[in-house]
């Protein structure tokens, strides 16, 4: 049967279940109030009500704690934090996590998480006393992890889903480790991050406007990956089906008509990095999502006007109608990982020296079935699919050889629902 990954997605979305869209008013009032507080500099002023990361902290948090009182205390506000030093933190300053978790009905362990940082900085990344407004980096991202909670805490998830407002990005991907600490340290059973960074402006530097396209990065092969997994990848495949490709290829089978996604496989911009990178080196899967065309007179520059160029992140440099766009697909990511029963695990698969291939797996608590996928070595997209029951733990594809294929197991639930596809082994492991 052929289906690709994309429309299996479309079709599966429950109508009933879809979340409400995100406002680009409420998106502006958020960005205006951040960058109200002139800098958001990790060292910048932390006891101030009005300036500094401090206030924008504690902004954050009565944001989350409004949301709460308004779902009837479905969010626990969590703030994780760490004395750190960095090469851009000279003298050891706390850095502080904002975490939201709105905890899940039936399967809480399942842990889904959408970040971005809250920090900004200007041209010289040690300046914690100049403004940095921050209006698209991250100010964009911060919005719409904040929209994100407003509106799906208005509805219930399985699995348990934690908003997560990072500090510290700017001097070396901080508020991001202690992210991975605190979940290694508790234990979590993390299947997506969703880090967004930098995902409001639609006219680049080029002067390129794109509104209907968002990037989302991945990973190839895993950053936890041993030397003994790496040979077998090399031999038989997985170098483009990490657990974090397969995420960006489900984000991807969610895009509408009004927003196509870009997947870039890579792990961040070239030479360039984000807070999804410390996630990726505790083993999770994880993404970047960003905006398709960037400005960088935007980014980590001092607000200024040169020879009649302007410079800075300011507000005027936000979409708000293409901020609500990427933040409505977070939001449908979101709400489809934690609805759907869990990737399955425990997946392999055998069949050399014969003209079937046999995929195996453990069975997923609350799985209605199973959806076994298949492409072409060569292709970028799941292409061919069959159903088997719920019942079955293994199912032998007739006909299909190991050889030239590769091939995948997903977990369906009710209504539809499916999880990211899996690819065999410990390259595609979730």
């Amino acid at each position: 049967m052929r289906l690709t990954l994309a429309a299996a997605l479309l079709l599966a979305t429950p109508a009933a279940a879809a979340p409400a869209p995100a406002s680009p008013a409420e998106l502006k009032a958020t960005i205006t109030t951040l960058v109200g507080f002139g800098t958001r500099h990790t060292l910048s002023d932390t006891q101030s009500p009005t300036r500094g990361i401090g206030a924008a902290r504690r902004y954050a948090q009565a944001r989350f704690e409004a949301i709460s009182k308004d779902c009837g205390g479905c969010l626990t506000i969590d703030l994780p934090a760490k004395m750190m030093t960095s090469a851009r933190v000279p003298v050891p300053a706390e850095v502080v996590d904002v975490l939201a978790i709105q905890k899940g009905t039936t399967d809480p362990d399942r842990i889904i998480i959408m970040s971005a940082h809250i920090d900004s900085r200007n041209s010289d990344p040690l300046d914690a006393k100049g403004d940095a407004p921050g209006a698209n980096d991250d100010g964009s991202g911060t919005a719409a992890v904040i929209e994100a909670a407003r509106v799906l805490s208005k509805q219930k998830f399985p699995a348990t889903i934690i908003y997560a407002v990072l500090s510290g990005e700017e001097q070396g991907l901080l508020g991001g480790k202690i992210l991975a600490e605190t979940a290694k340290a508790r234990g979590w059973q993390i299947e997506a991050v969703l880090n967004n960074d930098i995902i409001g402006n639609s006219t680049g530097s080029s002067g390129e406007k794109d509104d209907r396209t968002v990037r989302v990065f991945s990973e190839g092969t895993k950053a936890v990956e041993t030397p003994e997994q790496a040979g077998r990848r090399r031999y038989n495949g997985g170098e483009v089906d990490s657990s974090s490709r397969n995420l960006s290829r489900f984000i991807a089978g969610l895009a509408g008509r009004d927003l196509a996604v870009e997947q870039v496989w890579r792990t961040d911009r070239f030479g360039r990095g984000g807070d999804q990178t410390p996630m990726l080196e505790a083993g999770y899967p994880a993404v970047r999502i960003t905006e398709r065309q960037e400005n960088y007179d935007r980014q980590h520059q001092n607000v200024r006007t040169e020879a009649g160029r302007r410079y800075g992140d300011l507000l005027d440099g936000v979409d708000f109608a293409y901020l609500a766009r990427v933040t409505d697909l977070n939001i449908r990511a979101l709400a489809a990982i934690a609805t759907a029963p869990a990737p399955p695990k425990g997946v392999s698969i055998e069949g050399q020296v014969s003209p079937d291939t046999t995929l195996k797996w453990q069975p997923v608590p609350g799985a209605t079935g199973y959806r076994l996928w298949w492409r072409h070595t060569t292709a970028a997209t799941w292409q061919f699919h069959r159903d088997v029951p719920a019942d079955a733990a293994a199912h032998t594809l007739k006909g299909i050889d190991i050889d030239s294929w590769f091939f995948g197991v997903a977990a369906l639930g009710p209504d539809g629902t499916m999880s990211p596809v899996v690819f065999p082994g410990p390259a595609g492991a979730f």
